[in-house]
């Protein structure tokens, strides 16, 4: 009896002292990226993801910033250096299917112009 006893407040102990990490919500995240293409601020949009462990082409499609894509939002915005970021990291293939929301003529269009054709 007293083993059992024991055995059950020894599991019961090790259960509840198991320390959870909070895991970061979709939501912050998609606001953060978006923030940094706003910004055009590429160095926090870096260090942002990799302390995330996430990578530009997993989370491209599943973030819109004001109703656009990643490579959009920072061709409207006039975000040139984390959409070069951006072109670089993407595959061509996702790359030259966006290439038409991009305005011709920006640094952007250059940039994925010269990726899909490479």
């Amino acid at each position: 009896m007293k083993k059992l006893l024991l055995a059950s407040t020894v599991t019961a102990l090790i259960l509840t002292s198991v320390v959870t990490v909070p895991k970061a919500q979709a939501a912050n995240i998609a606001q953060s990226v978006c923030e940094y293409v706003a910004a055009d601020n590429k160095k926090r949009m870096r260090s942002f993801l990799k302390s995330n462990k996430l990578k530009i082409r997993n989370i491209f499609k599943s973030i819109q910033c004001n109703g656009q894509n990643l490579l959009e939002f920072a061709a409207t915005k006039g975000s040139v250096k984390t959409g070069t970021l951006m072109i670089s990291k993407l595959p061509r293939k996702v790359v030259s299917a966006n290439l038409a929301q991009i305005q011709e003529g920006s640094p952007l269009y250059d940039a994925a112009n010269a990726r899909v054709s490479s």
